[in-house]
């Protein structure tokens, strides 16, 4: 597995992390014997980033982690996780550096470590952003010693443009995939200017992206592609990257007669975000080991041929531009 620095903080990743969503809760029944199988897989694979949070199966997800980890021997991979969604209502309001800092002792426990390596403030309301008092008092968090490095989580690209502007904020978590290019306008310029680790989430579209979606697909009613399809819960961007379900299988279809021999289309997906260096780090979840170590196995396909990569821009202009760039 190749590795790339993780922005300025002297620390280096691999170029796939683990994304921990699925192991935790949401995308239906993962039993914890499999989820632990599944990031022990991808352990194994050289994945060197974890990327949890503290309301994935009400910390389900971090005690995963914490007990495989605490199994294994030989270097710690970096392990960041999220808070902020555990307020009731989740509002502005609720970001304080009191409030982040109870949520940082329960993940703390949870995770069973001293220090959390980043803590990402997990998708707070774009108001947030525009509070210098918290980010400056989430310095506290640091100088304690409870964090190594602060980061956020964004829905927008606005919101990680200002985000950055905080000389405390080491890595933005951000969707970027096949059917979410916006990114690559301005903000990645801007992040990889000022030393800022991106770390690309929902890099599959919720699946999508894999290829193995149909009109006929069901799912779980636990799992957010049935229950936040239109956002009922959170953001709808986060489900489907917010393309409306239909008219991204067509575009995906499309996008399958450009896969590589020897590639599986999930693979490719995940390789065309590598294309751009100002990615540190792509974050797939996994339900199985298989998948696991498939999502581990697209660092080592050739690169994406320029003919393609231009295919791919072409596909997101005619069929998914117009749902999505100027919303997130």
């Amino acid at each position: 597995m190749s590795e790339r620095a993780f922005g300025r903080t002297g620390r280096t990743v691999s170029s796939i992390g683990f994304g921990a969503w699925a192991i935790g809760g949401s995308w239906g029944d993962v039993s914890e014997t499999e989820a632990r199988a599944t990031l022990e897989a991808a352990l194994d694979a050289g994945v060197t980033f974890i990327d949890t949070a503290d309301v994935y199966g009400d910390g389900r997800s971090e005690r995963i982690v914490r007990d495989v980890l605490a199994s294994r021997k030989g270097a710690r991979p970096v392990v960041a996780t999220k808070a902020g969604r555990r307020l009731t209502p989740h509002v502005a309001e609720g970001y304080t550096p009191a409030a982040i800092e109870g949520f940082v002792d329960r993940s703390l426990v949870n995770l069973g470590v001293d220090r959390i390596d980043l803590l990402q403030l997990h998708c707070p309301p774009t108001e947030v952003y525009y509070r210098p008092e918290l980010f400056s008092g989430l310095d506290r968090l640091i100088e304690k010693g409870k964090l190594g490095h602060l980061g956020v989580s964004v829905e927008k690209v606005e919101e990680g443009l200002k985000a950055i502007e905080y000389p405390n904020v080491a890595s933005v978590q951000i969707i970027y995939n096949m059917f979410r290019q916006r990114p690559a306008d301005l903000f990645f310029r801007e992040a990889k200017s000022k030393g800022i680790a991106v770390i690309a989430r929902v890099p599959l579209a919720s699946g999508l992206l894999s290829g193995k979606m149909t009109r006929d697909t069901t799912f779980a009613a636990d799992d957010h592609r049935s229950f936040n399809r239109h956002g009922e819960a959170f953001d709808v961007g986060e489900t489907f990257a917010g393309v409306p379900y239909e008219t991204a299988l067509d575009a995906a279809e499309k996008l399958r007669g450009l896969v590589p021999v020897g590639a599986t289309m999930a693979q490719w997906a995940l390789r065309w975000i590598l294309m751009t260096d100002a990615v540190s780090v792509v974050i797939p979840g996994a339900r199985t080991p298989e998948q696991a170590r498939a999502n581990a196995a697209a660092d080592a396909l050739p690169p994406v041929d320029p003919a393609t990569m231009e295919a791919v821009r072409m596909i997101y202009e005619t069929d998914i531009k117009p749902y999505v760039h100027h919303r997130w």
